[in-house]
């Protein structure tokens, strides 16, 4: 039997005596949490950063951390849904005007690209196939474009057939709205192929669709489901959001391909979608006289794009930039009209205003009051610029004094009694140069090696060995003859290089004897750290070229690139409208070069001369880096340039001072910098190179000349896509003329006696002159060392140094000093141009 009360121990039992029974009831926290004093920072955090790029707006409601009412809520909600709605009408509404030109059968034809990936592949069967399944014959033109009427869909195409071969393939697939891929039976993308379709990809592609040609000639039934199959996937590698590969032989696929054609809408190509293009129907010449060197070219086409404006210069391809006289529209009659109609007809003209850009390349010239001179080492300098100073080139009241090797407890009043060179005993004296070499080495910690000023953990810390030929200090050095001075020269070089089959340090070089190091070295400067030691860039003014300072520079990049491509959207011949354009100062000798394929219209300023930055990545498929310097041809946008670029590390430091790369290698990614037009935007990029002028069993391999390349290209249009080879891809990225970027070269030298932490260095330097003029110079070892120079001896370049610990004696002994480097200018590669219309 249980109890019905809860006894307490050495209780009666009773009811009397038990304690009174309390009830407790639950209580809810309290529905307001406590505020606490928010945290006000000086600076904003990464948060508001990030909100404010990405152009948030601060709300107007409370204060974050306090709860809102439920009114608070429903209007948040349903103004989130407003803003939902209005974005997703105006993109519906922005796609029904880009499509709107196409509709109808007078709309604009929709231009399609038929591009081969094979030499098996025959274009223009294709493009009869594709029409004979809409019930269309007859609408060939020989080997040029292809306008054909669709009245199933009400719809136009424009099939713009191309050949096998890389710079046509280019031009074609920059104009289309569609791309058709045209595959043969059973073909294996090689090496050639893969570079092909990379290329195309890889400048911006619009839709894609892949069709087979003559599958059922060549494949028997059993197998063709597989071979599609794997042509599919095959396919899949290079455009993920291929659907299906449609069948040439089958009327139904072809008829598919041609309906996607006309009612699906473009993504089209965003960099070309940022300016007005147009297709080149005809071209006519102003007739010239014989004494003429420059003509007037009529171009017609369509208006594609953006409007075209006259007063921004336009781009034709292979021949260059040129101004616009003016724009004459042509106009489109959609039905009969009647004789009086005709008569009344207005045509519209577009001259150009005061606002026209001019063929100006680089700023006014301006006098310059600096004096650029080309001698560095003259006598009011007496040592290398470090940082932004010339150490001991004044009075030398700011060094301080040698200390003294003084007894124990010797005090200062005491010191100035002893002289130089006169000490009480060895017992009780204080090594004053290790108190001396015991300084703090504060560098910041970075992935940066010791010779570019960063130290490589805790150099105390380091195991090292003792030196194995300690010295007393009051030993003589003595020179050698300068024949055994050389022999031993040769010998330690030799023995180095024959034990190092790796570059210990990739930019280190080796100073002849007889030569001087002040002289050899005169344009390089020492860094205590390459990320934040500032750059004095007055002292480069003697050796920049003649017209850097003439560069275009940008301020503020974004909100001059957003004003550009604004502008771009107002005024001008509409979208649509079919226009001849008034070409000046053309070069007659281009009559006889060929029609040209296209037109672009630059955004204002991309004329203008800059520093171009791209960002390089270099496929990993090739064998060999690439050195800097070496000659490229890259294509940004609708332009081709020959350059020769200087690579330097990617990424941002604190003093905009990046390191000078000798070679990019292949899978890595660098900044190529060349001086070259100004094109707005992020704008892909392709960089090609020369191809060998021998074969690959060859050991010596020369590259084919660009321009060598691009003479008598017409007639060797099957050589030229074997002759250039994509090497790489790259972006573009803001312009900027004050990135230095500085080229590195290492001095190094051999321990030749340690004592402590105090060492004798050989064969860095062979004079004293050149110690006294580098003392200034901080010294680092591969270990992770850092010392100085103390003082030279003898008159062969030995010098005494001082580091913070000791150091190994199989340890090299480096000395960093940097250079900068200026880019090369670019120049125009008129390669070959498209095809015929």
């Amino acid at each position: 039997m249980s109890l019905p009360y809860r006894f307490k121990a050495g209780g009666s039992g009773s009811r009397e005596s038990m304690a009174p029974i309390s009830t407790m009831s639950h209580h809810h926290r309290s529905t307001t949490k406590q505020s606490h004093k928010p945290f006000k920072p000086r600076f904003a955090s990464k948060g508001a950063l990030k909100d404010i790029a990405k152009g948030k707006i601060e709300s107007h409601s409370e204060a974050r951390g306090k709860r809102r009412t439920p009114h608070q809520q429903v209007m948040s909600k349903i103004a989130r849904r407003n803003q939902a709605k209005q974005l997703r009408m105006l993109h519906h509404e922005k796609r029904d005007n880009e499509s709107s030109i196409f509709q109808g059968r007078d709309g604009l034809p929709k231009q399609v690209a038929v591009v081969p990936l094979s030499d098996k592949v025959d274009v223009h069967k294709a493009i009869e196939q594709l029409n004979s399944s809409v019930d269309i014959t007859g609408q060939l033109q020989g080997s040029g474009t292809t306008a054909v009427k669709i009245e199933r869909f009400r719809r136009n195409l424009l099939y713009l057939p191309a050949k096998y071969e890389l710079i046509t393939a280019l031009e074609i697939c920059q104009l289309a709205d569609w791309v058709v891929f045209v595959l043969s039976p059973e073909q294996q993308i090689g090496e050639d192929g893969d570079q092909y379709i990379r290329a195309l990809e890889g400048q911006g592609i619009t839709n894609v669709l892949c069709v087979v040609q003559g599958l059922n000639d060549a494949i028997p039934p059993p197998r063709r489901s597989k071979v599609l199959t794997e042509a599919k996937s095959e396919m899949s590698r290079y455009f993920p959001n291929l659907d299906k590969l449609c069948v040439l032989d089958n009327p139904a696929d072809c008829a598919n391909v041609v309906r996607s054609l006309c009612t699906a809408n473009s993504r089209g190509i965003r960099w070309r979608d940022e300016r007005g293009w147009m297709l080149i129907e005809n071209l006519k010449w102003k007739e010239a006289q014989n004494d003429q060197q420059l003509s007037t070219a009529y171009i017609s086409g369509t208006v594609r794009g953006k409007p075209l404006n006259p007063d921004r210069l336009v781009h034709i391809p292979g021949w260059g930039d040129f101004r616009v006289g003016q724009i004459t529209e042509i106009p489109q009659r959609k039905t009969q009209r009647r004789q009086e109609d005709k008569m009344e007809e207005v045509v519209k003209r577009h001259i150009p205003s005061q606002d026209q850009e001019d063929l100006q390349t680089l700023a006014p010239e301006e006098m310059d009051l600096r004096e650029a001179t080309n001698s560095v080492a003259t006598d009011t300098h007496k040592g290398v610029l470090l940082d932004d100073h010339h150490y001991f080139s004044d009075d030398n009241s700011h060094i301080p004094p040698t200390p003294k090797r003084l007894p124990k407890g010797t005090s200062s009043y005491q010191a100035a009694w002893f002289l130089d060179d006169v000490s009480d005993s060895d017992s009780d004296i204080i090594d004053g140069e290790d108190d001396i070499s015991n300084v703090a080495m504060e560098v910041e910690a970075s992935p940066m090696g010791p010779e570019d000023g960063a130290n490589l953990g805790d150099a105390m810390d380091a195991t090292t060995e003792a030196g194995p030929s300690e010295y007393p200090e009051s030993e003589m050095h003595i020179d050698l003859p300068a024949n055994e001075e050389a022999e031993a020269i040769q010998e330690f070089r030799k023995r180095r290089k024959e034990a190092e089959e790796d570059l210990e340090f990739p930019d280190e070089i080796e100073l002849h004897p007889n030569v001087l190091a002040r002289e050899r070295l005169a344009k390089y400067r020492g860094l205590k750290n390459l990320r934040t030691s500032e750059w004095n860039v007055d002292a480069d003014a003697p050796f920049e070229p003649s017209d850097y300072q003439r560069l275009l520079k940008i301020a503020d990049y974004k909100k001059s690139k957003n004003a550009a491509v604004r502008e771009a959207l107002a005024g001008g011949v509409p979208v649509g409208t079919k226009v001849e354009v008034e070409i000046l100062n053309v070069p007659a000798s281009l009559q006889n070069s060929g029609p040209p394929t296209s037109m672009f219209s630059l955004l204002r300023h991309e004329h203008k001369s800059v520093v171009v930055n791209l960002n390089m990545t270099l496929s990993s498929a090739l064998s060999k880096p690439i050195k800097s310097k070496e000659e490229l041809i890259v294509q940004i946008g609708p332009r081709r340039f020959v350059i020769n670029p200087i690579f330097s590390t990617a990424g941002t430091t604190p003093n905009d001072v990046h390191k000078f790369d000798r070679f990019l290698h292949p899978g890595r990614t660098a900044i190529a910098t060349f001086i070259g037009p100004l094109t707005w935007g992020s704008v892909p990029v392709l960089v090609f190179k020369g191809a060998s002028a021998h074969s690959q069993d060859s050991e010596t391999e020369a590259p084919i000349s660009v321009d060598a390349m691009a003479t008598d290209v017409e007639a060797s249009t099957g050589k030229l896509s074997q002759q250039l080879q994509l090497v790489g891809n790259a972006t573009t990225v803001p312009p900027s003329s004050s990135r230095v970027i500085a080229k590195r070269v290492i001095l190094t030298g051999h321990p030749y006696k340690i004592h402590k932490k105090l060492v004798t260095i050989r064969y860095m330097f062979f004079n004293k002159d050149d110690v006294a003029w580098f003392s200034a110079l901080p010294l680092w070892t591969k270990r992770g060392r850092q010392g100085y120079i103390k003082e030279s001896l003898g008159t062969h370049g030995y010098f005494k140094a001082t580091f913070d610990g000791k150091i190994n004696p199989m340890d090299a002994v480096g000395v960093s000093l940097y250079k900068r480097v200026f880019p090369r200018p670019a120049r125009m590669w008129n390669g070959k141009r498209g095809f015929t219309v």
